[in-house]
């Protein structure tokens, strides 16, 4: 005699998703089985926080230092960690930026969200998908552009992120030899920024 499945209830199904997620959209919740009243219910109860509109996590969550990140990354899943905050991410500086910084395509739609605080980079399609690292994060894949790749942005969008920023970047990817000077160079080229950088790049390179 086969035994019997008794149903998994809503609630036992959110928070088991939740756990295994870390955090989660609305819609992924409905898709596991939930209704939107059911999730609703259990915010209400406390027995789910909800980070921002749509996004929830457990209460007891243990958090990474770059949750926001994590946050982001499931509020906008086809952009990538970019400029200060990817620079923030690979422990080139000391600046916590107010906002986090994410690439977005050309022609996507730009997300409306008051929490996390985001700013926005377009990129064409091409470069968007270029030089991207997943890191784990509160159990969240999160893109992030690359050491070499994040130093060549900043120094492209240095007019808004200030040149300072860009050439601290610059010159703690070099002495903490988290990349190369022909990595950098590479990427300069692609950014088309390698004029701009060539002369600090030698001035840093040739002090080595």
């Amino acid at each position: 005699m086969k035994p019997v499945s008794l149903p998994v209830n809503q609630r036992d199904l959110v928070i088991a998703h939740l756990r295994a997620n870390g955090m989660a959209r609305l819609s992924e919740l409905t898709a596991s089985g939930a209704t939107a009243a059911t999730v609703s219910r259990l915010e209400r109860d406390g027995l789910i926080v909800r980070l921002a509109r749509g996004l929830y996590q457990l209460p007891d969550a243990s958090l990474d230092v770059n949750h926001s990140l994590a946050e982001a990354a499931k509020l906008v899943p086809k952009g990538v960690i970019c400029l200060t905050s990817a620079l923030a991410f690979h422990g080139l500086t000391d600046q916590l930026p107010a906002k986090i910084w994410m690439a977005i395509g050309a022609k996507d739609w730009r997300p409306k969200t008051t929490y996390p605080p985001m700013r926005f980079a377009r990129f064409d399609d091409v470069r968007l998908r270029e030089d991207v690292e997943r890191h784990l994060i509160d159990g969240i894949g999160v893109p992030v552009f690359g050491i070499a790749r994040t130093v060549a942005d900043l120094f492209r969008y240095r007019a808004t992120i200030g040149v300072n920023i860009a050439l601290e970047g610059l010159r703690e990817a070099l002495r903490q030899k988290k990349t190369t000077p022909s990595e950098i160079a590479s990427q300069a080229v692609k950014a088309k920024v390698w004029k701009v950088m060539e002369p600090y790049l030698v001035a840093l390179t040739s002090h080595a």
